[in-house]
This record gives C-alpha cells, sequence and structure tokens, in this order.
C-alpha cells in the first residue's frame, strides 16, 4: 500500500466524501450513478474522483450490465490506519487508552469498516 498515494487522494474533500459513502454503504458498493445522485457530483466529474481513488488502491470497482459498482476497499483502509498508527502511544497502543491508536479495533478486510 503506498500511504502517500491513499494520503492525497483523500486530501480532496470530494473524493474523501465518495470515500467516507463507500465506507458506510458496505462490501456491496453503489453503482457510480448513485454515488453521484447522492453527493450532487456530476458524472464526469465523479467519474476524475473515482478514478483517482481506484489509483490509490482505495475503490475498486465491478461491473455488472452497463454499470460500474465501486466499493471501499478495506483492506487498504486498514493498511492505511494501521500504517498511521503504528507507533502510536511508542508502540504500545493498547495499553495507552486512545482507542484509535489500537489497530485490534480494526475489522478484518471486506468485512465492514473500522469500528468507532
Amino acid at each position: 500500500m503506498d500511504a502517500i498515494a491513499a494520503l492525497a487522494a483523500l486530501a480532496q474533500e470530494s473524493r474523501l466524501d465518495v470515500f467516507r459513502l463507500l465506507v458506510q454503504t458496505g462490501a456491496e458498493g453503489l453503482p457510480a450513478g448513485q454515488i453521484g445522485e447522492r453527493l450532487g457530483l456530476p458524472s464526469a466529474t465523479l467519474s476524475f474522483h473515482l478514478n483517482q481513488l481506484r489509483q490509490a488502491g482505495l475503490v475498486t470497482f465491478r461491473r455488472e450490465g452497463r454499470s460500474l459498482i465501486y466499493a471501499a476497499a478495506y483492506g487498504a483502509m486498514n493498511g492505511l490506519m494501521a500504517y498511521l498508527t503504528e507507533n502510536c502511544c511508542r508502540g504500545e497502543p493498547a495499553g495507552c487508552g486512545v482507542g484509535v491508536c489500537d489497530t485490534s479495533t480494526l475489522v478484518s478486510a471486506g468485512k465492514g469498516s473500522a469500528r468507532q
């Protein structure tokens, strides 16, 4: 996983909105048209942002008939979270009392999103 590419992709507000929507949606994903409708993004703009997220490894897509269905790449998301928190609390995240630093609270890839 390229943390710099993932963070760069998420550093743009519309892409972050798309990614958050897909994380909330779950592994089944959403057709591109529904993503655009929910977020009020024109199709050309949405296509650009989805491509950026895909190139960063944060989303996947599959074709169903004439639709492209996009889904969050939970493994990449969890990998990014682990990377960002690997040195949290001097390497002892479970003992520091900060739940976000404890990567053991992350759900396995493809089985949902990180617990809050």
